[in-house]
C-alpha cells in the first residue's frame, strides 16, 4: 500500500465538498438536490465511478467549473469519491442540507474554500480517501478581540442577527 497526498487544484475563492457515495446515481440525484434547493446555484460536479467502465462521471450548471471538477476527479482517482465545485457566491452550508438527503451520500470529507490535500491509501486495487487536511495548523486560542471579530464578521455576512 502506498500513501499519497492530492492537492485540490482551484481558485482560491471557490468553496468546494468532497464526499463518498455508493452509486453512479449520485451524479444525477446530487444535480437535482442543488437545482431544488437553491435556485440559479453555479456548480461543477464529478463522480469517480467504481466499477464497471471506472470512468469519471459529470455534470453541472457552469462549464468551467464542470471542467474544474472532473481535473480535481481525476487527479484523485478514488473509488465512488466526488468532488463539487460551487460558484462564486454559493456556499457549502446552503447546500449540504440538500446533500444529506441524498441516499446515496455516506460521507462528506470536507466543505471548504481553504487549501486542501488529500490523504488517499493506493492499493493494486484502486485508491480510497484517507482524510483530508482542511487550510493550516493553529496558530494559538481566540482571545476577547478575536471573539469580538469572529461575531461582527457572521453579522456582518449575515449569518447571525443583532
Amino acid at each position: 500500500m502506498n500513501l499519497i497526498t492530492v492537492t485540490i487544484e482551484k481558485p482560491e475563492e471557490l468553496n468546494f465538498i468532497l464526499g463518498q457515495s455508493h452509486f453512479i446515481k449520485t451524479v444525477e440525484d446530487v444535480h437535482e438536490a442543488l437545482v431544488c434547493s437553491v435556485p440559479g446555484i453555479k456548480f461543477g460536479l464529478a463522480f469517480c465511478e467504481a466499477s464497471g467502465a471506472c470512468l469519471v462521471r459529470w455534470t453541472g450548471t457552469d462549464e468551467a467549473l464542470i471542467d474544474l471538477a472532473r481535473r480535481n476527479a481525476l487527479a484523485l482517482s478514488a473509488g465512488h469519491s466526488f468532488i463539487l465545485f460551487l460558484g462564486e457566491g454559493f456556499y457549502p452550508i446552503n447546500v449540504i442540507p440538500a446533500l444529506n438527503r441524498v441516499p446515496e451520500i455516506v460521507r462528506l470529507f470536507c466543505a471548504t474554500a481553504n487549501p486542501t490535500q488529500v490523504i488517499l491509501a493506493e492499493t493494486e486495487q484502486g485508491r480510497g480517501i484517507l482524510g483530508v487536511i482542511d487550510g493550516f495548523r493553529s496558530q494559538g486560542i481566540e482571545g476577547e478581540a478575536d471573539i469580538a471579530w469572529r461575531k461582527g464578521f457572521l453579522r456582518k455576512i449575515g449569518y447571525k442577527l443583532g
